[in-house]
């Protein structure tokens, strides 16, 4: 049976999801009525009331519209269902009862089993409500009371971010908070916890008088946030409570005052700012440390008793092509940052840098200055007075865009200007290396190269090849004498003219193999380039080029140098192939395997340099050792790669890198080994056997192991150890880790020896966090995922 009336309807939908926003916290109006299943309304109009039911009653004598049985109401974008829903005209009421359920257009949904509500939205009672949020946040209450427009409150109430256990609903969540009243403010955006208990799994850990947090439709909110922790040795144990305040839509600033037990009180600040374009952020930081003495004697820690920094960071896009930002830091002392662990600022070497780059379609352009602070605990500065004040330094690559003479152009220029205050050098046996010298360098460089491959029928591949290349140098340096040795050299301290020209021929013929369930390709390479002598070999600075490793990967270069401070000249042939296997299991093969050969001219690997780059790297004799590479990469999750030099006279391994990684759901790891012959020449006097090691062991769901290590097999010493464990699930975070450093350089050993970290996340309330926890596994390292029970 079913009876109409326009205004009476209006009336109860309005009173309905005005009833219903009671639940949601929200405002609205919304009808819906049906009658023996029919619907009511147009079901493709949002816009309309859509009403479904079983059976719909009205009582002209009673003045009650009531509707029963499965009923159904739809109106812009909210969706109510209820077993019973009742309207008095007379007193204005709306009773609905029985699993009533609200779905928000925004995805929330409201759960209650009685809701008593007056139709002007005035008053209202809720019984048995429950609400979740679409970001899983769950607030139930044994009742709840709309106390004005915007101002809700449930009575014994309990708020979580976790999902309930899939197998046993009843069990408690992992964390929640239980209170005597949870108030939600609709004009503050607010949830207020009074009298609040937290839990953890099932027990009461904490009791606090008051706790607010943001409700889910705010992203910052001003306030006090977790505390957080860390025990150092020399620190002592130390607690900081941030407070978080908005300063508007774009900017918002972070104060955390932080007491350690041995050293007093650290005062930090970190002021945020977004832009239209782009960001800024401003940190500061200091201290007046009660025992100094604590730290190592004579070093810059102990020496300084008021210490601070300010550091300042933009990242700016002028539009889609073009950047420009800085990262800039000054301190009172050299070593303040990495001692106190500040964000962002603990590194060893901190790079104050200003840049601008460009990206094109087929053009790259960038220039930046660098300052380097060196972190360390000599008082003096020497290691960060050593180090280069680049100003600035400029690379720009141009592709032209069409072919000229059938084959791809090229540009490259680079430009770098730079100061150095004192000298950076140091003895080895009978040598001296001078990293850099003392004065300032500027160099000019412009290369264009052209090449085209020619393909024959018969598979064979030819790529001739032209470059050209100027260099313009202003050197104000010298080499001074150090210790009781002396640069054996000459320095070229003079404004200076360098060109290079070179012919390239490459040769390949690609033999493809295949059979049943595999494919394989087999690729002998020739190479040839002619060209003159290096000049200036050895008579100029070598800022840029200073690394260098001779191997596979870099076997088929036609410049081996890694910069352009120095040039490879003389006229020189790399023999050698490649091969690529891919197999239907998935496995694939691929490695590379030659030599190189000095034909004539002079070799720029054997003449000494400031840095005597080329020495002992196996390429400083004609004939040069022999270098291969093989990997293997397997649909397990499992690769190994190997690269190896043997020596040229008699296969001895003069060095090696042999790494395996795995990754699978339950373990993911990466072990690798490096061994190196002696380099006495090039700065090493003694065989280096290094062996690092990291992993992570997944033992369930949500435990897990990790751990890394960093170990010298000769030395029988670790520069670095950390272990730990950690929990996770979708809405709890705990990691304990413990991690020593140890540095036989003594001036650039960290003043705190070792270390616990810790961090404690609970989602939508916030972590709390011991030592550097918080940053060394960040949520996504770890990932937010559902629990599975």
């Amino acid at each position: 049976m079913a009876v109409f009336d326009r205004g009476n309807i209006r009336r109860l939908t309005t009173a309905l999801l005005t009833g219903a926003a009671v639940c949601a916290y929200v405002a609205t109006a919304s009808s819906v009525l049906a009658e023996d299943g029919v619907i009511v309304g147009d079901p493709q109009d949002q816009s309309k009331l859509l009403l479904t039911a079983n059976e719909l009653t009205y009582n002209k004598d009673a003045e009650r519209v009531i509707a029963t049985g499965g009923v159904r109401l739809h109106y812009s974008g909210y969706r109510m269902v209820s077993q019973r829903v009742e309207y008095n005209q007379s007193t204005g009421r709306v009773l609905a009862r029985g699993n009533i359920e609200l779905i928000e257009p925004g995805g929330n949904r409201i759960y209650a089993d009685e809701l008593d509500v007056t139709d002007d939205f005035g008053q209202g009672f809720v019984n048995a409500l429950r609400v979740e949020t679409t970001d899983n946040t769950r607030i139930a209450g044994e009742s709840a009371e709309r106390l004005s427009q915007d101002v809700m409150v449930l009575n014994n109430g309990v708020y979580t971010a976790c999902l309930p256990c899939a197998e046993r609903p009843e069990k408690a969540p992992l964390w929640q908070v239980k209170a005597e009243r949870v108030i939600q403010d609709g004009k503050t955006h607010t949830v207020r916890l009074e009298k609040a208990r937290f839990e953890l799994f099932g027990k009461s850990i904490a009791y606090l008088p008051f706790i607010t947090v943001p409700d889910n439709t705010v992203k910052r909110k001003s306030g006090f946030l977790f505390p957080r922790m860390s025990v150092t040795d020399n620190l002592g144990f130390g607690i900081g409570v941030p407070y978080f305040q908005v300063l508007s839509d774009t900017a918002d600033v972070t104060i955390t005052p932080t007491y350690y037990t041995s050293q007093g009180l650290l005062l930090e600040g970190e002021l945020r700012q977004r832009f239209e374009m782009g960001t800024h952020t401003v940190r500061a930081a200091g201290i007046n440390q009660m025992n100094p003495q604590d730290f190592d004697a004579n070093t810059s820690d102990s020496q300084n008793d008021t210490r601070a920094m300010i550091a300042s960071k933009g990242e700016f896009n002028i539009n889609p092509r073009w950047a420009f930002g800085w990262d800039a830091m000054v301190q009172t002392d050299n070593n303040f940052s990495r001692t106190y662990e500040l964000k962002d600022y603990k590194n060893s070497v901190q790079t104050n840098k200003l840049y601008l780059t460009g990206l094109g379609e087929r053009n790259h352009f960038d220039v930046s200055a660098y300052y380097f602070n060196v972190q360390d605990n000599d008082d003096s500065e020497a290691q960060e007075r050593r180090q280069a004040i680049v100003h600035p330094a400029l690379d720009y690559r141009y592709f032209m865009p069409d072919p000229v003479y059938g084959g791809e152009l090229s540009l490259t220029t680079n430009f770098t200007s730079l100061t150095r205050r004192n000298q950076d050098a140091y003895n080895l046996g009978p040598s001296v290396r001078y990293n850099g010298l003392e004065g300032n360098y500027t160099r000019l460089s412009t290369e264009a190269e052209w090449k085209r491959t020619v393909t024959f029928d018969s598979g064979l591949l030819l790529t001739p090849l032209l470059a050209a290349r100027g260099d313009a140098l202003w050197n104000d340096m010298s080499a001074n004498s150090f210790g009781t040795f002396a640069y054996d050299g000459t320095i070229n301290n003079d404004a200076s003219l360098r060109g290079m020209a070179t012919f390239g021929l490459e040769a390949r013929y690609p033999v493809l193999f295949t059979a049943l369930h595999s494919s394989h390709v087999i690729e002998p390479i020739a190479q040839i380039f002619v060209r003159p002598n290096e000049g200036y070999s050895g008579e100029l600075p070598n800022e840029d080029s200073q690394a260098f490793v001779f191997d596979a990967t870099n076997l088929f270069e036609r410049d081996k140098f890694s910069g352009f401070d120095r040039i490879e000249g003389g006229t020189r042939a790399n023999l050698g192939f490649r091969y690529n296997g891919t197999f239907d299991n998935g496995y694939g093969i691929r490695a590379i395997a030659g030599q190189s050969y000095h034909l004539s001219g002079e070799n720029s690997f054997a003449s000494n340099d400031l840095v005597n780059v080329g020495a002992n790297s196996g390429l400083e004799t004609d004939r040069s050792d022999y270098v291969a590479m093989a990997a293997i990469d397997a649909p397990i999750g499992l690769s190994l790669s190997s690269s190896f030099r043997f020596d040229k006279d008699n296969f001895e391994v003069n060095r090696s890198e042999t790494a395996v990684a795995y990754t699978d759901n339950r373990v993911s790891g990466k072990v690798s080994y490096t061994q190196v012959e002696a380099q006495p020449e090039y700065g090493y006097d003694r065989k280096r056997d290094i062996i690092q090691a990291s992993g992570k062991l997944r033992l369930d769901d949500n435990w897990a192991l990790f751990g890394a290590i960093n170990y010298d097999v000769n030395n029988k010493f670790s520069s670095e150890r950390r272990i730990g464990f950690l929990y996770q699930d979708e809405c709890t975070i705990f990691t304990v880790s413990y991690s020593d450093v140890g540095n036989i350089n003594t001036v650039n050993e960290a003043a705190n020896d070792w270390s616990v970290n810790a961090r404690l996340a609970f989602r939508t309330l916030g972590d709390i966090s011991v030592g550097s926890a918080n940053k060394d596994w960040s949520d996504a390292d770890i990932g937010w995922k559902p629990n599975n029970y």
